[in-house]
């Protein structure tokens, strides 16, 4: 493996939505091996066909590169170690099984599903470890069973699977770069199914055989994972191959400190997709969930570029990695201050689009949609929103006549003369030649001051009938980008639709 180019691989099972822990791990295995200039690849588990889902191979891919995070071989991308899917190499897994049979590291294994659970439950009653009990180990290999009762069997089809020998007395230990030395006796390992009884692999031999022909130098993977390598290196000492680095990320835990679940929160990342996280927010968060860049940084907003400078296995913690939307959340507003206009533009305009198509507005379609307009937009609003699609959601009076007006405002703000006091205004801002905020602003303060009142009488009421809500960026601003126009109607519809309370 020394001198060897780093390849890497996140292999999924297509059971459906991608788990945010499924995206962690995958952005590690992406962020080392392009850190050591070497290959990230995706592999599809799907020996288990029972938990199949049609269209999750895709789906899943799709929003990996939705991310940014994008194999150098896949399904999709092809390469030279194909196929990367495991239901197309069954032949292969039969090939080396059958190396296992003839080494005597595996054996056949006729015992029903009833059989294997009263000795499971019998186990338990006596305290102690639910193992497999070798009933059908054969006498050549240490057994009881006679090999004329296997031959029996296989010559009238009975099912079966095959199960690995897992040696007697002997310790597995292996290095973790980042949990240390790790060490399993093997009095604590199972026999371990390879084939089951439908042809298939189980996950552990045909990951462990891909891994190798793949020529993956190093397995990064959650911690779910730890027990099974003893299993992986057992069978990788009887094949007589070089075993791969391998790292064992912490848990996702809930704010109590309870393993990630769906019954605490959205757990798939297509949740956090629909919400309207952006995939920038996404990848920073979920990167920091167990690594850092070490102390005295004080840096918490990546790109992706920097993550892969500065990511390594050695700043990933053993403990478990709290998930806090509320830093999520935060991340979200840091990426929406600091993104430039123009790309904003580009992300809001298809959003702007689609609410066109079932909201009419009476503003010039060629002046809403256009970057000037949506650029001011955005830079009222930048400080407001949470997410990107809230330009024109949370403020969609920007483009839309508000259909109400906020009750509760109206009754702290309206007095008597509100609705006079508008109509009066209003004859002042059509006269206005520029309509610019200073302008507004300087022409508003002139009309209340002969009349003794402040200028939040008309400040407020204002804000309400041009948007229908009573909060938002500085209203002067917000009507100089409406428009003379827009302000005039939606001021003289207000004052139509807006009952003075009483």
């Amino acid at each position: 493996m020394v001198g060897q180019r780093v390849r890497t691989r996140f292999a999924p099972s297509p059971t459906g939505y991608l788990h945010v822990g499924g995206l962690r791990t995958a952005l590690y295995n992406y962020l080392f091996a392009k850190k050591m200039h070497g290959d990230f690849i995706i592999r599809i588990e799907d020996t288990d066909q029972s938990r199949k889902v049609e269209g999750a191979q895709r789906d899943l891919i799709k929003t990996l590169e939705w991310a940014g995070i994008v194999a150098d071989e896949s399904p999709l991308h092809g390469g030279n170690f194909g196929p990367y899917v495991q239901s197309e190499r069954l032949d292969i897994y039969a090939g080396y099984c059958q190396q296992l049979l003839d080494d005597q590291h595996a054996y056949y294994c006729f015992a029903t599903h009833e059989e294997l659970e009263e000795n499971r439950q019998l186990q338990i009653k006596q305290g102690l470890q639910p193992k497999y009990n070798r009933k059908w180990l054969s006498e050549e290999m240490g057994g009881s069973m006679p090999p004329s009762a296997i031959r029996k069997k296989l010559d009238e089809g009975a099912p079966y699977v095959i199960r690995m020998k897992v040696p007697d007395y002997v310790s597995v230990w292996f290095e973790d770069i980042i949990r240390g030395p790790v060490e399993f006796d093997s009095a604590t390992i199972d026999d371990q199914v390879l084939m089951k009884s439908d042809g298939f692999p189980t996950y552990h031999f045909a990951s462990v055989i891909d891994d190798h022909l793949m020529e993956f130098t190093h397995i990064i993977r959650g911690e779910e994972w730890l027990s099974s390598m003893p299993k992986h290196l057992l069978l990788y000492e009887f094949f007589g191959w070089e075993p791969p680095k391998v790292a064992h990320l912490p848990l996702l835990l809930n704010a109590d400190r309870s393993k990630l679940s769906k019954r605490q929160g959205d757990v798939a990342v297509e949740d956090y997709i629909r919400k309207g996280y952006s995939s920038d927010a996404i990848i920073n968060f979920v990167a920091m969930l167990g690594w850092n860049e070490g102390e005295g940084s004080q840096q918490e907003v990546y790109s992706m570029q920097q993550l892969i400078d500065k990511f390594s296995l050695e700043r990933v913690g053993k403990a478990g990695a709290v998930f806090n939307v509320d830093k999520l959340n935060w991340l979200e507003k840091q990426y929406i201050k600091n993104r430039p206009t123009e790309q904003l533009v580009e992300v809001i305009r298809p959003i702007l689009l689609d609410e066109l198509e079932c909201k009419k507005s009476l503003m010039p379609l060629e002046i809403i949609t256009s970057d000037a307009y949506l650029a001011n937009v955005i830079e009222l609003m930048r400080e407001r929103v949470g997410f990107e699609h809230e330009f024109v959601t949370f403020a969609s009076y920007f483009f839309f006549e508000p259909d109400s007006y906020d009750e509760e405002a109206v009754k702290k703000r309206w007095m008597a003369d509100t609705n006079t006091l508008l109509r009066e205004f209003t004859d002042i801002l059509y006269s206005l030649e520029e309509f610019t905020a200073g302008n507004i602003e300087a022409n508003l303060k002139e009309f209340v001051a002969p009349k003794a009142l402040k200028a939040a009488v008309l400040i407020h009421p204002l804000r309400i009938v041009t948007s229908g809500v009573s909060f938002g960026p500085s209203l002067y601003h917000m009507l100089e980008v409406l428009g003379k126009e827009t302000v005039l109607r939606r001021i003289l519809k207000g004052i139509e639709n807006i009952d003075v309370p009483a």
